[in-house]
């Protein structure tokens, strides 16, 4: 099978280019440089026929939550026009579309966990511009799409919230980290095997999916986590939203649920996800 993976540059995309071929799949890895997916004609040339690919997972997204509320033109063009862009060309060439959105699609009111079903209500530029991705892809391949929402995903290919927490915690004997919004941190090692295994199926889920990690804390609970596993001195302590204010709002409760059955592939608890970055992080620096 082949797969073609937008944004494979980034965090999500290394870590999905190696598990497509560690599963014994053919990878066309899109980096930015190479496909901007807001210039329709250029993913047009990338995903047509002779590209010959059957599964097209976009990675490519605009992450920067808090830059999105300066700039919600430059946001929306990228998550939502072009996630229609990468849509529209892959069904054109019968191909199948992953598409990652996001937990910050939803308000935060809830306090279980948010399934496939549950009304939308994004509270940030970010959200709107991911919300629309969505209805750009469905759009564009109704019967040919599986949008992918997840959470708080950090990796070894990228900026994250554990590397953040890491440098700091190098620097400083304490950090005050919010501990009024909770989550499922996704570790995109992952993530990535998942998506892999629900793009080679034979029959895929259409719609919306829910995959993130196992377990839900909020961003103290990570932050204390990944100190003491890093054994590094610096206390960690925990502040409310609102005395941490930034310029995109953030859902409270963003804990992510599937009422898919065996359409969901089950990831690893948060922690295990944590354990493996850590591991992965320190090779990286080591070299």
């Amino acid at each position: 099978m082949r797969f073609a993976i937008t944004g494979a540059a980034g965090m999500l995309g290394q870590d999905l280019v190696a598990a497509v071929q560690a599963a014994g799949h053919d990878a066309v890895a899109l980096s930015r440089q190479a496909l901007d997916i807001t210039d329709a004609g250029a993913v047009a040339d990338a995903l047509g026929g002779e590209a010959r690919v059957d599964v097209v997972v976009n990675c490519a997204a605009w992450t920067d939550v808090d830059g999105a509320e300066r700039s919600p033109d430059e946001a929306q063009a990228v998550n939502g026009v072009g996630a229609g862009n990468v849509a529209r060309s892959a069904a054109t060439s019968s191909a199948w579309t992953i598409h990652i959105s996001s937990d910050y699609v939803f308000d935060g009111a809830k306090r279980s966990p948010y399934v496939e079903s549950d009304e939308v209500g994004p509270l940030s530029s970010y959200g709107r511009s991911k919300l629309a991705g969505e209805r750009a892809v469905a759009a564009a391949a109704p019967t040919r799409h599986t949008i992918v929402r997840s959470s708080w995903l950090f990796g070894a290919g990228g900026p994250c919230f554990p590397a953040t927490i890491l440098r700091l915690a190098a620097e400083r004997p304490e950090l005050k980290v919010v501990d009024d919004q909770v989550g499922c941190p996704t570790f995109t090692g992952h993530l990535a095997t998942a998506l892999v295994d629900v793009g080679a199926r034979t029959a895929r889920p259409v719609g919306l999916l829910h995959l993130a990690g196992a377990g839900r804390c909020s961003w103290y609970e990570f932050a204390q986590e990944v100190v003491a596993g890093a054994e590094v001195t610096c206390e960690v302590q925990p502040c409310s939203t609102d005395e941490m204010p930034r310029p995109a709002a953030r859902p409270a409760y963003s804990v992510l649920g599937s009422e898919r059955g065996d359409d969901a592939p089950v990831l690893p608890h948060w922690r295990q996800g944590l354990s493996e970055y850590m591991a992965a992080a320190w090779t990286v620096s080591a070299k």
